[in-house]
């Protein structure tokens, strides 16, 4: 019965990630990002406004993350903030129906869009917090690659129903394969593709049903009296120790960039399309159904490797592979490729980006996948949501500095390829500072 309950509280955790994934599939990259560009009609603007309003949430969230995940471990309690941080994921989703053509409010549209994704990251942290009570050390690469994986096949399915039913073309207001969007929802305002919002949210909803059904803490002790102070101050003492835990103070620093090019690339990726590559939302939304698939895949076969070699190897590998890709971002267009000239009306640019989009997806759903199971090699298990809030900050120091990066080189220069070109160094810095990481942290020292 003991392990019946353990597989079901797996599961259930698992469900974290099908649940929330279609927050980074449907609204950030492949269907809400390039509705956003054929509403504003321009690439470049599109770019820097995603840029600056993705930055200035990241920003929120590197400041409070840590001090959240501190506050947690000290009363020892996650479950009530991933109810209420789901909530704001639930309403910002569901806000951006707002983005009607003929009236549309960017700073409103941006607002809700930051509420909502606020919610997903800090939700976030407190499940993978979650990540080492699962089961034992050497299982944990495998958990965190399935759990991965299953993600990425939730995101896979939404983005199926959104692009098989509900994204129009903004010419034939039609779907991909020809039909009317369902429910009434009217193609003129965009009603199906704006249905991407309420999709989400919806979808968030029904399937955190077994997350909480089957996830449970155990009843933490009466927090302490001053226990918001107590966690204060010891997220100082952490925070002031780092030196003296020189891997898990490197890795922090490296993943803070590599990530950090990572979510560029997601961000920015169905925006880059729609404006250099002149994709339709469609077209994105097809390049984004072999990305994930890739990512669904890989994301399970790292989580294997990750159990049999170690976190640290996959982390280097997938490094190398999404430097590569974003170097081949940066040069393509669609008359050349690597800065060579195709034939006029060549099919060949556009195939070329499908197989980065692969490249990415693969590479980047073993990279998601390894860095949680390393951040739990590296950090104090008494202390594991705090350091998945230090993580979150990592991850979010820079992360609100690469979009406005993007937003003002690409504004600078006026061009959506070089405007992507810093994620390039941040993949180099990241792997860089991974040399002075130990696959089992200070404690193997």
């Amino acid at each position: 019965m003991a392990e019946i309950g353990s597989r079901k509280r797996i599961w259930g955790w698992f469900f974290f990630d099908w649940a929330s994934q279609p927050y980074n599939t449907l609204l950030l990259t492949f269907i809400f990002g390039p509705y956003v560009n054929e509403i504003l009609g321009s690439g470049t603007r599109a770019q820097s406004a995603w840029g600056f309003g993705i930055g200035a949430a990241g920003l929120l969230i590197a400041l409070l993350a840590p001090v959240l995940g501190a506050i947690a471990d000290t009363s020892g309690r996650r479950m009530p903030w991933i109810r209420a941080f789901s909530v704001l994921y639930v309403v910002g989703a569901a806000g951006l129906w707002i983005a009607e053509p003929g009236d549309f409010d960017l700073v409103l549209t941006m607002c809700f869009f930051a509420v909502g994704l606020i919610g997903m990251e800090f939700a976030t942290i407190f499940t993978n917090a979650l990540l080492p009570d699962l089961g034992p050390k050497e299982r944990l690469g495998r958990l965190s690659g399935n759990g991965w994986a299953f993600g990425y096949v939730g995101g896979l399915i939404s983005l199926v129903i959104m692009l098989v039913f509900f994204a129009e073309s903004g010419r034939t207001g039609t779907t991909f394969v020809g039909l009317a969007p369902p429910f009434g929802l009217d193609p003129e305002t965009r009603e199906g593709t704006r249905f991407v919002g309420p999709l989400t949210a919806l979808w968030y909803a029904v399937f955190m049903v077994p997350f909480f059904l089957w996830v449970k803490e155990p009843r933490p002790a009466p927090p302490p009296p001053g226990a918001v102070g107590l966690a204060l101050k010891g997220l100082g003492t952490t925070l002031r120790a780092l030196p003296r835990t020189p891997s898990l103070f490197t890795y922090l620093l490296s993943s803070m960039f590599y990530r950090d090019a990572l979510n560029g690339i997601y961000t920015f990726g169905g925006i880059y399309a729609a404006g250099v590559m002149g994709w339709s939302v469609v077209d994105t939304g097809i390049f984004g159904i072999l990305a994930i698939i890739a990512g669904a895949l890989f994301a399970w076969l790292g989580g294997r490797a990750d159990s049999a070699f170690g976190p640290k190897p996959v982390i280097t590998t997938c490094i190398l592979v999404l430097t590569a890709m974003a170097i081949s971002v940066v040069t393509l267009t669609p008359d050349s490729i690597l800065g060579i000239s195709v034939a006029p009306g060549s099919n060949l640019p556009d195939i070329a980006f499908y197989l980065v989009g692969i490249g990415i997806g693969a590479a980047g759903g073993a990279l998601q996948s390894a860095s949680r199971t390393m951040l739990v090699h590296q950090a104090n298990p008494a202390r594991m949501t705090e350091a998945f809030g230090l993580y979150a900050l990592a991850g979010k120091a820079t992360s609100f500095m690469a979009p406005l990066l993007i937003g003002a080189v690409t504004w600078l220069s006026g061009s959506q390829q070089i405007g992507v070109s810093p994620l390039i160094a941040l993949f180099g810095l990241g792997l860089l500072l991974l040399v002075w990481v130990k696959p089992d942290g200070d404690r193997a020292a």
